[in-house]
């Protein structure tokens, strides 16, 4: 435990490289937990112990492992200075921190940092409505890597409803094909069905309709499965790999 910490800002990218020319191959938010593999100057190599990702950060605003008590439960909680002075920054969704002082309608998680209490879940909340954590994102603008509200990828917007909930799942399409071993063959779709491509992947919302952060439209929205599925066959070429379901 000696080498894990908090990281301690919104959120930052992670990249491929120690260079902000490199690729953006995801992101870490406030609370995530990580070890420290290597140190540079400005440059830290981390492994994020949720869903052990490697890749590369600033070497900025992190602390040593303190017990976490609270989640965002929103898809941005506006940071206050103090109670009702709100400021322009926000904690993303599934964003983890203490209560160190509460009000009324406020908690302090910080120094002169402060959020409302509506916007906040126990850490140990359990959300076993895929669909109220997905629907937040509607028209979120798609962002390669991205997890938050200011950009989301595909795959982290299945992921963020099992790192909310502090179950594991991969970071990577790639390994959510891997990772969700059961193959099923549907010539009708159910609510909860995750549709895989090559470096794709979409839930179905009900037999009909699918949700996901979807490139060539440019953002998370709701489409209907056939078309979806015959669209990205016709222009991408990719058929479906697998079709699993998502685990409460």
């Amino acid at each position: 435990m000696k080498n894990n910490f908090l990281f301690k800002k919104q959120f930052s990218n992670i990249y491929k490289k120690a260079s902000k020319n490199s690729e953006v191959t995801s992101q870490i938010i406030y609370g995530e937990k990580f070890k420290i593999l290597s140190k540079r100057k400005d440059w830290l190599k981390i492994q994020t112990l949720f869903d052990h990702y490697v890749g590369y950060i600033k070497n900025e605003k992190y602390k040593k492992i303190n017990k976490l008590t609270h989640k965002v439960y929103s898809l941005k909680a506006f940071i206050y200075s103090k109670p009702n002075n709100k400021t322009k920054s926000f904690l993303p969704f599934a964003s983890k921190f203490s209560i160190i002082h509460e009000d009324k309608k406020f908690i302090q998680f910080d120094k002169n940092k402060w959020l409302k209490k509506k916007d906040i879940k126990n850490i140990n909340h359990k959300e076993k409505d895929f669909l109220k954590i997905l629907r937040l994102f509607l028209k979120t603008k798609y962002v390669w890597g991205g997890k938050t509200c200011r950009g989301i990828d595909c795959s982290a917007l299945l992921q963020l409803f099992y790192y909310y909930n502090n179950s594991f799942y991969p970071r990577d399409t790639k390994d959510q094909i891997r990772y969700s071993t059961k193959q099923l063959k549907r010539k009708v779709f159910k609510k909860g069905d995750i549709i895989f491509w090559k470096g794709h992947v979409a839930v179905c919302i009900d037999s009909k309709k699918l949700i996901h952060a979807y490139g060539p439209e440019k953002k998370v929205l709701i489409m209907p499965i056939i078309k979806t599925i015959e669209r990205i066959e016709r222009t991408a070429c990719l058929s479906i790999k697998k079709i699993s379901s998502i685990k409460y």
